[in-house]
């Protein structure tokens, strides 16, 4: 009896450690189908932000290792009085966006929020109208990730918490040319943190 109850027991742990393994590597997958697409994107010259010259030596983007530590289930707070406002960006331009709330979570024991904003151009187009905008700086900026910030895509939560997940952001377009008009991340959405995850600088390995 008290081996048929040792082998049950083993069986549960083995079978929990298998279902967590398979959880794990299909995040790691979602991530790394996340990259390819960035990396088809911008080696497609009628997608691309590269230059001509960066174009034809284009191979990959660089990313930090993938670290699901970086996917956070923040508190979410929505703007109960959202204003209208003119992002400001790399030139003259100043697209129109609306707050839409704030993300309060914890990260490498800090503290963190960040303000969360709606594109009102962007939201007028179907496959945008569930998408949000979270541009934001941290200290990996000018060293590791692109001096400029770095944005994050996050969609329209139905509840009190929405998900971050850091192994997605991205750098803007100026990031790789400066022909493009690209919003600045507002210094309330600076983080004391270094967020080791998503798109590296261009041309740091």
């Amino acid at each position: 009896m008290n081996k048929i109850l040792a082998f049950f027991l083993l069986s549960l742990v083995l079978t929990g450690c298998s279902q967590k393994k398979i959880k794990f590597d299909d995040y790691t997958a979602s991530i790394k189908n996340f990259q390819y697409e960035m990396n088809v994107e911008f080696a497609d010259k009628e997608e691309s932000p590269l230059t001509e010259i960066d174009l034809e030596n284009f191979v990959s983007l660089d990313f930090f290792p993938i670290d699901s530590t970086y996917k956070i289930v923040a508190n979410f707070e929505l703007d109960e009085n959202p204003t209208l406002f003119e992002m400001p960006t790399t030139t003259d331009r100043k697209p129109i966006y609306k707050t839409y709330g704030t993300a309060n979570f914890s990260l490498g024991g800090k503290e963190l929020k960040l303000h969360i904003y709606q594109n009102q151009d962007l939201v007028k187009k179907p496959e945008y109208t569930n998408s949000l905008f979270i541009p934001y700086r941290d200290l990996t900026n000018g060293n590791e990730s692109y001096g400029g910030g770095r944005y994050v895509d996050v969609e329209i939560p139905k509840g009190n918490t929405i998900v971050i997940d850091f192994n997605k952001s991205y750098n803007p377009y100026c990031a790789y040319n400066e022909e493009y008009s690209c919003p600045i991340p507002p210094r309330e959405n600076d983080l004391d943190i270094a967020i080791k995850a998503g798109v590296k600088a261009y041309g740091k390995h």
